[in-house]
């Protein structure tokens, strides 16, 4: 039935200039039934792995836990916690203590927020707490009770409410009147 030669034969030839061995192997015979069966049989794929570099790991190989609300999507009325990141392309009625927010420029977001770095190109309503840096850009519209550690505020941008730094301490109430009045009245004279 099997011409067993075909199978097992290998031609071997020898490329004298660069000193390559090329080995092949014949098509067996497929002119019998048996045959013609074997060759159409599905073969197994055993797929290989592809080589992996090794890459060093960070030293702080933790994974970053991000939340993204799409552009259609409208949370409303969660507490964000655990959040390293939130992206908003859509609308957030929310409070969240976190690392980063970043409001896109089509993105609202309504509530109160305890963060590190805020970076706004839309817009954002209620009481923000950046402790390391509030960044609105040329789109962004920031409104309400705003604390910050360092402002950075692109031309265009909007940022309107009751703001301070965070380092800023207030004046004692006697230091208060008593430079003021002497002050306005100067200005008045």
């Amino acid at each position: 039935m099997f011409n067993k030669s075909s199978f097992t034969r290998k031609d071997v030839r020898t490329v004298p200039a660069s000193g390559v061995t090329i080995t092949t192997q014949p098509l067996p015979d497929l002119t019998t039934k048996a045959a013609m069966q074997a060759a159409e049989a599905p073969q197994p794929v055993i797929p290989t792995p592809a080589p992996v570099a090794a890459a060093p790991a960070p030293e702080n190989s933790t994974s970053e836990a991000r939340l993204i609300v799409g552009p259609d999507v409208k949370l409303k009325g969660a507490e964000i916690l655990d959040c390293d990141t939130l992206v908003v392309e859509g609308r957030v009625e929310a409070t969240m203590d976190s690392r980063v927010i970043r409001i896109a420029e089509q993105g609202s977001y309504t509530g109160k927020v305890s963060i590190d770095i805020a970076e706004i190109h839309g817009i954002f309503e209620g009481e923000l707490t950046a402790r390391s840096q509030l960044i609105i850009h040329a789109t962004g519209r920031v409104s309400g009770k705003i604390r910050y550690g360092k402002l950075v505020i692109d031309e265009g941008g909007e940022l309107s409410g009751d703001i301070n730094t965070l380092n800023e301490k207030p004046l004692p109430q006697k230091a208060r009147s008593s430079e003021a009045v002497p002050a306005l009245a100067a200005v008045g004279a």
